[in-house]
């Protein structure tokens, strides 16, 4: 065992977190999409924090590389609606039990997939970034997963303006999710050295997203991607639920 949790879940955890950036490094998003439902399905102790220390790492390489055409404007409302979505979500992890989060983890993951798979037109305005970052405020405390209320919204944009807003959104957005859970009692410190010991992970799979993009047409790896999301939360609902 490495900090109290089986060396094979570590693994799975980390093949998922490879995957899923391999994913956000072609598409903006999928960190989430992919890692939250495995690891809450395999190691559910390690849930939100785990997924939220690497969420805040990930986007930050990706700034390194890749700072063209932040979106400020939009940033300027999402994020400030971020922190009552934030309390909520706070207050859900305190108050919920792990099978009921692995339950909302399955749930936010199926309708994203939905949404994501099936283009949801919605215009950017004051009203709808607020709304979005609200509702992403709430997800990602509570589930880790708060990428597509944005997606959404960003999708018909250039994929390097994507690419870049969400990244500083998702850096900040998981700043002020990670300091809720620490002011309540509900962060851990193995869940960031945990995040640390994936960090190769996360370098590989940005490494190959870049090589992917070269090669092969993101919609049909985002595709491919979507359906094993998919699988993942049916099989986390199916287990929390049968459990």
């Amino acid at each position: 065992m490495i900090l109290g949790v089986q060396v094979w879940a570590l693994l799975v955890i980390a093949v998922a977190l490879f995957a899923g950036t391999t994913v956000q490094g072609l598409v903006g998003l999928g960190l989430g999409l992919v890692g939250a439902p495995i690891a809450t399905l395999v190691a559910p102790e390690l849930m939100p924090g785990v997924l939220l220390w690497a969420a805040a790492l990930l986007p930050s390489l990706q700034l390194a590389s890749n700072r063209e055409q932040i979106d400020w404007r939009g940033l300027a409302w999402a994020l400030p609606a971020r922190i009552p979505g934030t309390v909520l979500g706070v207050w859900l992890v305190m108050v919920f039990t792990e099978r009921a989060l692995s339950v909302a983890v399955g749930v936010m993951v199926l309708l994203a997939v939905l949404l994501t798979w099936r283009t949801v037109t919605v215009p950017i305005s004051r009203t709808s970034l607020l709304g979005a970052g609200t509702i992403s405020g709430v997800t990602s405390t509570a589930t880790s997963i708060g990428g597509p209320p944005m997606a959404i919204l960003y999708q018909h944009r250039t994929p390097t303006q994507i690419r870049s807003t969400l990244a500083v959104y998702f850096v900040l957005g998981a700043v002020f999710s990670l300091s809720g859970l620490g002011i309540s009692g509900q962060l851990h410190a193995r869940e960031f050295w945990l995040a640390v010991l994936f960090t190769p992970f996360l370098l590989g799979g940005l490494w190959l997203s870049r090589h992917l993009g070269r090669r092969v047409s993101p919609m049909r790896i985002r595709s491919t991607m979507l359906l094993v999301c998919a699988a993942s939360a049916l099989a986390l609902l199916v287990r929390s639920l049968a459990g």
